[in-house]
């Protein structure tokens, strides 16, 4: 079990499309438990393979864990998420992205989803999910398909977002953009 280090933006592999996973085993499993220890360091709700630059359909989510709870934890893994069905009723949340630290916008999608997916045991299962599930779902299976949060706002403000990382990454490739005002600092980002 290892932290691994997540890929920001302007890096081009968060534009890669993910391969499937063969069959989940014990390489797969541990992939798995990394991700997840990494999430919960970040501290973020979700993350996808393709975050750590690994190119596989891979996602874990924990939208119940809080950073002072660890009581609360209820970690989900995916192996080869695929959106079976979207509600044509819509939903909007406040995203962020582990991925594009410290930078939140409102995005628009649909309220409900089903989702198939491989367990930790390889076993087929489906889920039907709402609320913050159901974004966060959709957010990671994004990454998974090389499309961003931010593919999900307005051309003006994702060029601005691009940009200001862009420049941050000639800086100092460690440096990280400023804060959007008024948001709190331990909110967290999928």
């Amino acid at each position: 079990m290892a932290l691994r280090t997540i890929i920001t933006l302007p890096d081009p592999r968060l534009r890669n499309i993910c391969e499937p996973v063969p069959e989940v085993d014990s390489a797969v499993r541990a992939l798995m438990t990394d991700m997840l220890e990494t999430m919960y360091d970040a501290p973020g709700i979700g993350l996808a393979a393709a975050q750590i630059a690994i190119p596989k359909r891979i996602i874990v989510i924990d939208v119940a864990k809080r950073k002072d709870d660890s009581a609360s934890a209820d970690p989900m893994v995916f192996a080869n998420p695929e959106i079976l069905w979207a509600s044509e009723e819509t939903s909007s949340y406040e995203e962020g992205c582990l991925s594009i630290p410290e930078y939140y916008e409102e995005v628009i999608r649909p309220a409900r989803v089903r989702v198939g997916y491989l367990d930790r045991d390889n076993k087929r299962h489906e889920i039907e999910a709402d609320g913050i599930l159901a974004t966060c779902l959709q957010h990671e299976i994004d990454h998974l398909n090389g499309v961003l949060f931010i593919d999900h706002i307005s051309k003006l403000k994702r060029d601005r977002v691009i940009k200001k990382f862009q420049k941050a990454a000639k800086r100092d490739g460690s440096e990280k953009p400023d804060r959007k005002p008024g948001l709190p600092k331990d909110m967290p980002a999928a």
